[in-house]
């Protein structure tokens, strides 16, 4: 996979011309769900390029990001006419994004993708770096391929429609990155407004942001070893978020990144003495701004559970990205169940 460098827009209108060039646009597949169909869509929907596009419209929320709704897609497809030189353009959160890489990965052996993210955390996460799946039997992102699209652009006016909780649930990806990359970019990130956002501050820092997660894919596209920081957080916060989907009450995946980056933080100071300055710093931005989550020690085996079906898993055991200290990552780390119990009762403690 050769590396795909993110847009940033001005003008959103010529980025789509631009990547779209000279498609035949009745050879064009947009993929929306109800918010943007609704919200974003307009700002498209009427340029030349797109005149004669095929619309496909999912139901939004991550319990749509399954094999029922790819099967939806890959069927309008088929009945519709699409081909090999088709273009797909997915305009949308990581949801949106994540199934529609997906299907177009796999329609006739793979069709060129376009993604548009129109949240902040598809933009920071989802949307660049190649990734893209499904959630499957409860799982999350079970199914899917390493594929990047023809473009990534990304219009940070579209997240001025967004409420508050998923402005921060985009936050945490980039609270992430800062703390991989260095205390730098992590002073910027931790000291922002996340109760009255200034948009044009927060458009640089995701510039910045990405160009962090674009730095660590270029190095290594599928994963095989530094890509795996990108996971920081994420094994504990998967299981946070995958726990929440079953027992019917769902949080943002952001929000489950930044209680999962607090418990693996926590391990970090475990095993690696990580400064406790800095965890007593993400403690602080995680109250004041995402809660907590709540679950209590009989759930600590289903959380468990939950972990060792995590699809980073390399053998038994479950695997980790840890911190010894902002910048300085620990990839292919593993806890023992015990560890990971004490890791359940300091989160519990706070």
């Amino acid at each position: 996979m050769s590396q795909q460098v993110a847009i940033i827009c001005t003008d959103i209108k010529e980025a789509v011309l631009r990547a779209v060039g000279n498609h035949p646009s009745s050879d064009i597949f947009i993929l929306t769900d109800d918010n943007t169909l609704n919200f974003c869509y307009p700002l498209i929907g009427d340029l030349s390029c797109l005149k004669e596009a095929h619309l496909i419209t999912i139901p939004s929320g991550d319990e749509n990001k399954n094999i029922d709704s790819v099967v939806k897609i890959w069927r309008y497809l088929s009945e519709n006419g699409a081909n090999r030189k088709s273009l797909m353009i997915n305009l949308g959160g990581g949801m949106v994004t994540d199934i529609g890489g997906f299907v177009a990965s796999t329609f006739k052996r793979g069709i060129d993708y376009i993604n548009i993210s129109t949240t902040l955390l598809g933009a920071v996460d989802a949307a660049s770096g190649g990734k893209t799946g499904i959630n499957f039997l409860g799982y999350k992102n079970e199914i899917g391929v390493f594929n990047l699209p023809r473009a990534v652009l990304i219009y940070t006016d579209f997240f001025k429609t967004l409420d508050i909780e998923n402005i921060r649930s985009g936050f945490a990806e980039m609270i992430k990155h800062a703390l991989i990359y260095s205390k730098e970019e992590w002073q910027k990130v931790s000291t922002f407004d996340l109760e009255k956002v200034n948009f044009d501050v927060l458009r640089t820092l995701v510039e910045s942001s990405i160009h962090i997660k674009e730095w660590v894919v270029k190095q290594d596209p599928t994963e095989q070893n530094v890509r795996k920081v990108l996971n920081l957080g994420h094994t504990f916060g998967h299981a946070f978020e995958t726990f929440s989907y079953r027992f019917n009450r769902p949080v943002l995946h952001g929000y489950a990144v930044m209680w999962g980056l607090l418990c693996e933080l926590y391990l970090s100071h475990m095993k690696f003495g990580f400064p406790q300055e800095y965890l007593l710093k993400l403690k602080n931005l995680t109250k004041a701004y995402y809660g907590m989550f709540s679950f209590n020690c009989k759930d600590y085996e289903v959380l468990y559970e939950l972990m060792t079906h995590d699809k980073k898993n390399e053998s038994e055991d479950i695997n980790f990205t840890l911190l010894s200290d902002i910048g300085d990552f620990q990839i292919n780390q593993t806890a023992s169940k015990e560890e990971i119990f004490e890791v359940l009762d300091f989160y519990l403690s706070l």
